[in-house]
């Protein structure tokens, strides 16, 4: 799994005109999904979503996590994020998921998130044409793949 976070004062996606989710003060989640990953992938990135520590304590220091801070989780899957460039201008999916392995794994993330965080995960719609806006705080926004945990 390939996530791009983005730590947000407010985020959104609208579809077809209409806001499907929105959040205030939180991390955007952009998920690439792979057929290698895994139910330790999930659990592994749910986790350092979080509990890393990247929202500013009183001193304005990055020190307190997700969950410390209160925020809110918006996850929206994103299969360009596994693109491959090496060969020509135009990218290859060719290692990211197809729908039929792809949406129960989505799924799945969705489950961790609400028992990491104790909160509902707000989410695009996946495979949706969507519109994604966001105002990035900071700004911080941070790569995780879980095959490059080490």
């Amino acid at each position: 799994m390939r996530a791009v976070l983005q730590r947000v004062s407010q985020a959104s996606v609208i579809i077809n005109n209409t806001v499907k989710s929105k959040i205030n003060k939180g991390i955007l989640v952009l998920l690439g999904i792979e057929d290698a990953d895994s139910k330790e992938d999930i659990e592994w990135l749910s986790s350092k979503i979080c509990n890393l520590r990247i929202f500013d304590d009183k001193n304005g220091v990055m020190n307190i996590s997700l969950k410390d801070a209160g925020g809110d989780i918006l996850l929206v899957s994103q299969f360009t994020l596994h693109a491959s460039v090496k060969k020509g201008n135009r990218p290859s999916y060719i290692r990211a998921s197809k729908p039929e392995m792809a949406i129960p794994l989505y799924e799945k993330m969705i489950a961790q998130l609400e028992i990491d965080s104790g909160k509902k995960i707000l989410t695009g719609e996946f495979g949706a044409d969507m519109k994604v806006a966001l105002m990035n705080d900071g700004p911080v926004t941070i790569i995780i793949d879980t095959k490059s945990k080490v």
